[in-house]
């Protein structure tokens, strides 16, 4: 197997990406995509089922985890430069059979994070219309589990982004920073303005009693909630996609990974801390707990500014989900690893239409038919496993000895260390979420074997004729 070269020419004999990003550009790109769902979604229903005020903790392993990853990402990132997704990570050191394995999971994960963001959205614009005197029938506004029959609005929503992506379009560069600011600008006035109101005896017991189960409060509900509030970790490896475009892509691409960790694990911390210190931790398994706790608050204007923001970030979020799911159901397809049909580009809008079809119907589905806890728990298995994946190409990337602008300090130990990292905190996540993933994987096997029999056929075929 050729291994990957550091330079950052393209492959397609096309000029190389100018180099204008810095190390502060990288931070803000990775801040931008990894703070978004997972903090508006899925904190409340982690406090309210796992770790209750202790969540704080849960957030600390899961960024100490992500720090371990991130500089395997910088690793990679500084050493194949013009690649930037996991999938084209297991293709240049593990091989097409890994890389089909990977590219399967990031499908789910994809998916279930488009999902989930789509349910919550769905949490915000709810609580938007019942402040106005309206509400929805109980069996369109959440799943069978959520005591519904389906969540119309996360269908819709869904569905109408689908459309836009189909369509061609794309928000400006100006939009996305825009809502960057108003995401992180929110999440800032929550705590500053909760901060002055917390009641100090939410806190405690810091850590509940574990109620008998594993992962029902106690030790067990700390790790449990890590691996669930993992999902909101999800966008940091962005900034791996850009470092072919940085001046210095051995120091700005650590500085760029580990910096927008860092600073999304401060944030996610103090808004956990906030919001079980507003509302009692088992009154948050909700799908909009930042509402609920800013409606605890009594600020009159500061719900609506705190729920619109939410939504306008919600909704870029799951426009990104969507957008990546079709990009790598093509990249596959391109690949050869899946039918060509998924890789065929609309002549006239120039974007794989009939691809995000399938992504948009599929997810819609998803949506609006499964319980938001469930969503979460998805898509925090497919990441830890895909970051697995990350840690060993570092391993084999050094095995093959390719010189690399970046090495990860700390020896093996690094890459061995975010390895188990992510199995412990995958082996806090339920065995149901572990059958779930096992069954996809499963499927994934028969989808490619029977695509490889079918493409042999083909070959036969044409060599006959």
């Amino acid at each position: 197997m050729t291994g990957p070269s550091p330079s950052t020419e393209p492959t397609d004999g096309g000029a190389p990406l100018p180099r204008t990003l810095t190390a502060f550009h990288l931070v803000c790109l990775g801040v931008g995509a990894t703070i978004g769902a997972g903090i508006f979604v899925l904190t409340g229903t982690a406090a309210a089922r796992h770790a209750g005020p202790a969540l704080t903790l849960s957030f600390v392993l899961g960024g100490i985890a992500c720090g371990l990853v991130a500089l395997c990402y910088a690793e990679l990132a500084a050493a194949i430069p013009a690649s930037g997704s996991t999938y084209s990570y297991a293709k240049a050191t593990l091989g097409p059979f890994a890389a089909w394995i990977v590219g399967w999971d990031l499908l789910l994960e994809f998916a279930m994070a488009a999902a989930t963001v789509a349910v919550g959205w769905s949490g915000y614009v709810q609580s938007l219309l019942r402040d106005a005197g309206l509400a929805l029938p109980p069996a369109l506004a959440g799943a069978e589990g959520a005591d519904g029959v389906v969540n119309l609005p996360a269908v819709l929503v869904v569905l109408a982004l689908t459309v836009l992506l189909m369509g061609g379009s794309r928000g400006s560069s100006r939009v996305n920073a825009g809502m960057v600011v108003v995401k992180v600008a929110i999440i800032l006035a929550f705590v500053a303005i909760g901060a002055w109101h917390v009641n100090p005896t939410l806190w405690s017991p810091y850590i509940p009693e574990s109620s008998g189960g594993f992962g029902e409060f106690g030790w067990s509900g700390v790790l449990r909630g890590a691996g669930v509030v993992f999902f909101a970790f999800v966008g940091f490896e962005t900034v791996s996609t850009a470092a072919a475009e940085t001046r210095n892509p051995q120091r700005d691409a650590p500085i760029g990974l580990l910096g927008a960790v860092a600073i999304s694990t401060l944030l996610y911390v103090a808004v956990a801390a906030v919001l079980t210190g507003l509302v009692p931790y088992a009154a948050l398994d909700v799908a909009d707990p930042m509402a609920k706790a800013t409606d605890a608050i009594g600020i009159a204007g500061l719900s609506l500014v705190i729920k619109v923001g939410a939504i306008l970030g919600l909704t870029t979020s799951a426009l990104t989900a969507l957008f990546g799911q079709s990009r790598i159901l093509y990249a596959m397809a391109r690949d050869g690893a899946l039918p060509p049909l998924f890789a065929r580009v609309h002549p006239r809008r120039r974007t794989p239409a009939l691809g995000q079809a399938v992504v948009g119907v599929s997810t819609a589905c998803v949506a609006g038919f499964t319980p938001i806890d469930l969503l979460g728990e998805l898509v925090s298995i497919g990441t830890l496993l895909a970051f697995i994946v990350v840690c060993i190409a570092v391993l084999m990337l050094r095995r093959a000895g390719h010189p690399r602008p970046f090495r990860a300090p700390g020896g093996t130990a690094t890459p061995v260390l975010g390895i188990l990292a992510c199995l412990v905190l995958m082996a806090g996540l339920p065995w149901e979420t572990w059958a779930r993933l096992s069954a996809w994987l499963g499927l994934g096997l028969v989808v490619h074997a029977l695509h490889r029999r079918a493409a042999a056929a083909r070959a036969d075929g044409g060599v006959t004729r």
